[in-house]
Formats: C-alpha cells, sequence, structure tokens
C-alpha cells in the first residue's frame, strides 16, 4: 500500500497541508539520543515529508491543555524507509523527536505502517514532552482486506469526536486498535473511553503472547527426539489454545458490545 493512500483517508482540510521535505538533519540532532540511534536514523530514512500541520485555525478543533499534555497540532508524516532499517526503533525515534502527536505514515517496499503515539508532559524535566506509552501501529500490505477498507473509510478528520485535537487523536488510535482486533475476529468496532481501550490493548497484547508461545512449542516438537517430551510439548500447546480461545472469546464479546 503507498503512503499517500493512507495519507488521503485521513481527509485532511487544504488549508493544512504543508507537504515539505524534512531533512534527516533534523532528527540526527533532536531524535537520536545515543551513537547507535544516529546510526539508526542515518541508515534507515531513505525519505521524509512532513505532510501537514493539523490545528485550530485550519481545521476549526479546539486545542487540548490539562494537566498531563497540551495538544495544539497535529503533525502528520510519511517516511520511506530502507529495507534493511532497525524501523520499530527508527519508528519510536521519529515519534519522540516530534513534540506533537504524530501520525507516522512509514513506506517499506509494497508495505505500509501506520503508527500513533500519545505525547504527555515529562514529569523530569519542565516544558519537555515525552512518550505516553508505546507507539500503536498497523501495517497494510497489496492487496487491502475487507476490515482494512472499513478502517480507511472511517479514517478521516471530519468523521472522529470534534470536541478537540485529543478526541480526534484517541479516536485514529481506537481505530488503529480496532483493526488489530478485526484481524483476529473478523468483526471492525471501534471502541470509546481509555478503560475500553486499555482492556482491548491488554486483550491484543494477550492473543499475541499466546500465539508466539505456540509458535514456539510446535517449533520445538517439531525438533523433539524424545516421544514422551513431544507429548509434553502437544499438551502445553493444548492448553494455550484453551487459552487463546478465551482471550478470542473477550475479543468477540467486545465487539458485539
Amino acid at each position: 500500500m503507498k503512503a499517500e493512500t493512507l495519507v488521503a483517508a485521513l481527509a485532511l482540510p487544504t488549508e493544512a497541508r504543508v507537504d515539505q521535505r524534512v531533512p534527516k538533519k533534523l532528527f540526527l540532532e533532536q531524535g537520536a539520543p545515543t551513537t547507535a540511534d544516529k546510526r539508526v536514523i542515518q541508515d534507515g530514512i531513505d525519505e521524509m515529508v512532513w505532510v501537514a500541520a493539523v490545528k485550530p485555525t485550519n481545521s476549526g478543533l479546539p486545542m487540548h491543555r490539562d494537566y498531563e499534555r497540551e495538544y495544539v497540532e497535529i503533525a502528520v508524516l510519511s517516511a520511506a524507509f530502507h529495507a534493511e532499517a532497525k524501523a520499530a526503533r527508527l519508528t519510536e525515534l521519529i515519534h519522540r523527536a516530534i513534540p506533537y502527536p504524530l501520525v507516522l505514515v512509514v513506506t517499506e517496499g509494497t508495505v505500509a505502517t501506520l503508527s500513533l503515539a500519545h505525547k504527555r508532559w515529562s514529569q523530569g524535566e519542565a516544558d519537555k514532552v515525552v512518550l505516553e506509552d508505546r507507539v500503536i501501529s498497523a501495517r497494510f500490505g497489496e492487496p487491502a482486506t475487507s476490515v482494512d477498507d472499513v478502517f480507511m473509510a472511517g479514517m478521516g478528520l471530519s468523521a472522529q469526536p470534534a470536541q478537540s485535537l485529543y478526541t480526534v487523536y484517541q479516536s485514529w488510535i481506537d481505530r488503529v486498535l480496532a483493526l488489530a482486533a478485526a484481524r483476529v475476529t473478523g468483526a471492525f468496532v471501534p471502541v470509546g473511553g481509555m478503560e475500553e481501550t486499555s482492556r482491548r490493548l491488554a486483550a491484543l497484547d494477550e492473543h499475541g503472547r499466546i500465539e508466539r508461545d505456540i509458535a514456539d512449542l510446535r517449533a520445538r516438537a517439531g525438533r523433539e527426539r524424545q516421544m514422551s517430551r513431544r507429548v509434553e510439548i502437544n499438551l502445553n500447546i493444548t492448553k494455550l489454545e484453551a487459552d487463546l480461545a478465551i482471550v478470542l472469546g473477550k475479543l468477540q464479546s467486545e465487539s458485539k458490545a
């Protein structure tokens, strides 16, 4: 999938568009806390464009400010990574380097990744902004799936809760999590509110962990020569599959709520 497809789905106001290339030097100076991170940036980024800056003046959306954070702008950037890039770390570094809540669209060949991460005031350094939690992301290949199409159809700026820039950004995060859940359950159902979002994220984390554990055990079973050990591993797989079904039930019950 192309970056332009994901950006177009946001349906941003023309007045918010910037469309300016961002020099790699900016991230080397501001987004690389270590020598290793500088190398990750230098070797990983092919091109970066500041696509848009969504502000109250060009969107009609009020800014948000409380004791935790201030959202006066949502930045939208697109980036092309080299094939050998350390994509996860590089994505995190870009989010950390931008002081505004960021919608980042990354392309690696035919795969595009959309990522978001809330920002908050630093508790240790005055006026410094840090990531509140981890980066939330979704990958898109070719061709798009039916749940991808549902996700894209509801990503337009005007379709999000319009109380503030914060509610828009949270709604986009909720839709990314809804997409992740839909890829498991087959039903795309956004959730609202931090409690529901946290619950879904925890269930998705657990589902992913169990799937990885099952895959590891199946690989071990394939290598195991002793029948008794293979039986033991298969019993563990059966237990994990039961756990996986429980987690799937949680995700499906959310989808029906």
